[in-house]
């Protein structure tokens, strides 16, 4: 029996937000949406052509206030090609928020705190 990854799901406070954090910063577009029949929930999953796996967006209509992200110890992790372009990309973004240079990698936020890993091509 095998398994595979298809998606990751972040709810967001701002969707449209959201979708521009994603773009601008990771290069993913919106792939398909789902908008509940009474607009209660928005699905929106971003991709791109690198990889099948899908980041879900879901809006919550009726949430109010923050989610809880606990202390963002949970994360997504992306690899670049071209990680010195990437990091000068996310500094003039100023959504870094974590750098280990002794790793070689660092953290980016998006609009509601959530963490993305960026790492370069092995």
């Amino acid at each position: 029996m095998q398994f595979k990854m298809v998606h990751e799901n972040y709810n967001v406070q701002d969707l449209n937000a959201s979708i521009d954090f994603y773009s601008q910063a990771l290069g993913l577009a919106e792939v398909r949406r789902t908008v509940a029949p009474d607009n209660s929930f928005t699905i929106v999953f971003m991709g791109n052509k690198t990889s099948d796996f899908l980041l879900e967006l879901t809006y919550l209509r009726d949430k109010k206030g923050p989610y809880n992200l606990g202390d963002c110890e949970f994360h997504l992790a992306f690899e670049t090609d071209d990680f010195d372009a990437a990091y000068l990309k996310h500094k003039q973004m100023d959504c870094i928020c974590y750098e280990n240079k002794d790793m070689g990698v660092y953290f980016i936020t998006d609009p509601d705190g959530y963490w993305i890993e960026i790492v370069p091509s092995k």
